[in-house]
């Protein structure tokens, strides 16, 4: 991406006009103006309850179900009743794993990881208060991988579900969800994966993946603080609803959305597809593309300039002899995003980033709800790992000044 392109993201986003350098991404993005004007307008000129006869409420609710729609093409989802909506993954997968609790039987199994966000374990564990069986698919500590051998030990002709994480909040690591989930479909069992730390990086595809569940936060991905879970029709039509009694079970996706959805956070979340739309306008003359096809150019953008940043930090990190890296040393885009989880010898985590506050520098310490991957490496004594999480709109030139305050820290 050149200096003029990276100047126009930046130009998108209030923001990053005042100095100070966002690392601290993998925890919470920035907002460009279209996912603020979206908010703003709607709060302004169309917050009404939906299902009203007058004018304002069917175009309110017009404006609601076109979020849905768009997220669909977004993703490549086949049906925008596929795309359930709530206020954060780790709400989505409580409500999801509530809603299975009925579907599955005592005995079934679930296996999940250990090296998820809690929001992906969590709810898992609670359904051994229905009978459900947990197990857990370890990473090789030596390696940072998920290693299919393991999980195929694990499974069982009572396996139902498989719980995964797409990429590693604190490892940064890829991990080959379509050829995960062919795995597990192969066995019989169904696949629900986190893919929050994925979504800010790549483009979503879940019709490629042929995966079952998929979940991502909106307010990691550039829009508000609100999340997005995509379920295959076929098995959301068949799960028992979690809203009121009265609600049929044929109405997907409300039926797995209590309380209705945020009205001015879902809408405000296109957005992020305005945003993503002018990017496209600003690098690309073609016009007839479908959303999908604009969004891929879009993001193999992003992760071209992402993959820059990457070569340029591990190079710091990996010459610094005191440093050890939690995850690949690979800079490439097929192995990792820009997520970085470190631990200083002989220095505490929790003592580095309020030695980089002081320089508009935002880095962070601790187990970023990973905690029982923390534990298992052994991390909890340091106080888990510094992490640095970039983004596309962070460049070469912060980079830089990060690794001129480490370098002078360190």
């Amino acid at each position: 991406m050149s200096t003029s392109d990276i100047n126009f993201v930046r130009q998108q986003f209030p923001a990053l006009t005042n100095g100070f350098a966002f690392f601290d991404n993998a925890g919470g993005s920035q907002v460009p103006v279209q996912v603020a004007n979206k908010i703003s307008h709607y709060l302004l000129h169309s917050n009404v309850q939906l299902g009203a006869s007058y004018r304002i409420s069917k175009q309110s609710e017009a404006m609601v179900a076109t979020a849905s729609g768009l997220w669909a093409q977004a993703i490549n989802a086949a049906d925008p009743a596929e795309i359930v909506m709530g206020s954060s993954s780790t709400a989505l997968l409580q409500n999801l794993a509530r809603s299975l609790a009925h579907y599955f039987k005592p005995g079934d199994e679930v296996i999940v990881t250990n090296c998820d966000h809690e929001a992906n374990i969590g709810p898992w564990l609670g359904l051994e208060e229905a009978g459900i069986v947990i197990k857990t698919w370890k990473i090789n500590p030596d390696s940072f991988q998920l290693e299919l051998e393991e999980l195929g030990k694990l499974m069982t002709s009572k396996t139902r579900l498989v719980a995964f994480t797409h990429v590693s909040n604190i490892l940064g690591s890829i991990n080959p969800v379509e050829e995960i989930t062919r795995f597990i479909h192969e066995r019989g069992a169904l696949v629900c994966v986190d893919g929050v730390a994925f979504a800010p990086h790549r483009q979503v595809d879940v019709k490629k993946w042929d995966v079952d569940f998929y979940v991502f936060s909106f307010y990691k991905v550039f829009g508000p603080h609100y999340a997005l879970l995509y379920g295959r029709h076929a098995l959301l039509s068949q799960l028992p609803g979690i809203n009121h009694y009265f609600i049929a079970r044929e109405d997907v996706p409300y039926k797995l959305q209590p309380g209705n959805v945020n009205f001015e956070l879902t809408v405000g979340s296109t957005g992020i597809i305005d945003y993503l739309d002018t990017v496209f306008a600003q690098h690309f003359e073609v016009s007839t593309w479908d959303l999908f096809s604009r969004l891929k150019q879009v993001f193999d953008l992003f992760t071209e300039h992402e993959e820059q940043l990457t070569r340029r930090f591990l190079e710091f990190l990996t010459s610094k002899k005191n440093i050890r890296l939690i995850g690949s040393v690979e800079f490439s885009r097929e192995v990792r995003v820009p997520t970085f989880s470190f631990v200083v010898e002989n220095i505490k985590s929790s003592v580095i980033p309020p030695q980089v506050d002081g320089y508009d520098i935002g880095i962070r310490w601790g187990d970023f709800y990973a905690r029982r991957l923390i534990n298992d490496l052994g991390l909890s004594d340091v106080d888990g790992v510094v992490r640095v999480s970039m983004v596309h709109y962070n460049t070469v030139e912060e980079v830089d000044r990060l690794i001129r305050v480490l370098d002078r820290i360190l």
